[in-house]
């Protein structure tokens, strides 16, 4: 198979704002061993895109400074030791950077089969989402059938999925938003809508639990949540952290209601765990949730397309909050 010598991709200039976020020709990576080389036909955005775009999210060596942790495409070569992939198969992939690119270098440990019937746009919507609702949510989280959860960020890519896989396994589901548009988008994938802006997600968990509280949270917002978060736990409950959008540090924490609750506090960043960690998460991925797909069930609700040289205009959409869903940018080869 011949491939080009360059590509487009898109480089974060300088931190800052969506802006710094440009097009340039470089050369095509090299898969080495233990890696596939993907063309890139759709890439996934998500929040920590935005993180590192902004200077926050600092790479530790080796990782790729290129933008984009999920891709869908053809894999077109296969670096030694390979197996289980031949060229012009169709894989979505978790990366470790490099993602919004016309060509992408991945573990192959880290890419799966897309799912019969498929798109590219729906297929780039699954890896950075699914691997993190499922190592946090199910994961650390231990949510299963019988529990009650309660998501904040109902709407966003992370959100929808946690609530989709909810309903599909079981678990009674709330979840927060902040416009009566979002919280219609949260029943109707079947869980109890909280709008934050009127509403106290505390004193309605209570109401509806009985007093009771939810067995997880998935949260995003960190700081200035956690001591609201631990009000509305269950005793033993467990109170897991992706994202500080309100905030890394907590003050005035209630270590008493922690204890008393015997609560589990704990969080993850799906970047850098280890190609091994995230190997076992594709594993599991593909033996209960590939079935579930493949039947076309709980498939990424997407809520826009963006070419690739708009990768700013995707990220100003996600920074407003205006999204339902996964935001995805096409490639064009």
């Amino acid at each position: 198979m011949t491939l080009p010598q360059t590509m487009t991709l898109i480089e974060i200039t300088e931190p800052g704002g969506p802006d710094v976020l440009q097009p340039r020709q470089a050369p095509v990576p090299v898969a080495a061993a233990g890696e596939i080389l993907i063309h890139v036909h759709a890439a996934g955005v998500n929040r920590p895109d935005a993180i590192q775009r902004a200077g926050k999210y600092p790479l530790k060596p080796g990782m790729n400074p290129i933008p984009g942790l999920e891709v869908a495409g053809e894999v077109v070569a296969i670096g030694a030791g390979v197996s289980g992939f031949a060229l012009g198969d169709k894989v979505c992939a978790l990366t470790n950077g490099g993602g919004y690119a016309q060509y992408c270098v991945v573990p192959a440990s880290q890419a799966l089969p897309i799912p019969e019937g498929m798109d590219w746009l729906q297929a780039a919507a699954i890896p950075e989402t699914y691997f993190t609702v499922w190592a946090n949510l199910f994961g650390l989280g231990g949510a299963h059938q019988g529990q009650r959860v309660l998501i904040h960020g109902g709407t966003s890519g992370i959100g929808t999925t946690a609530l989709m896989l909810c309903r599909e396994l079981g678990i009674e589901a709330f979840a927060t938003a902040g416009s009566e548009e979002k919280c219609a988008a949260i029943r109707e994938l079947g869980a109890e809508a909280i709008n934050y802006r009127d509403q106290d997600f505390v004193q309605v968990i209570a109401e509806k639990t009985a007093g009771q509280g939810v067995n997880v949270i998935l949260d995003i917002m960190g700081g200035s949540y956690l001591n609201n978060n631990v009000a509305a736990l269950a005793l033993e409950g467990r109170l897991v952290m992706l994202g500080f959008l309100g905030g890394a540090h907590a003050r005035d924490v209630d270590l008493l209601a922690i204890m008393a609750k015997r609560a589990v506090v704990t969080g993850s960043l799906l970047r850098s765990r280890t190609r091994e960690e995230k190997a076992d998460i594709a594993r599991q991925l593909r033996e209960h949730l590939w079935p579930v797909l493949t039947a076309g069930r709980c498939l990424p609700m997407i809520d826009q397309v963006y070419p690739l040289a708009d990768a700013a205009q995707a990220h100003a959409r996600m920074e407003a909050g205006e999204h339902i869903g996964k935001i995805v940018l096409r490639v064009d080869s």
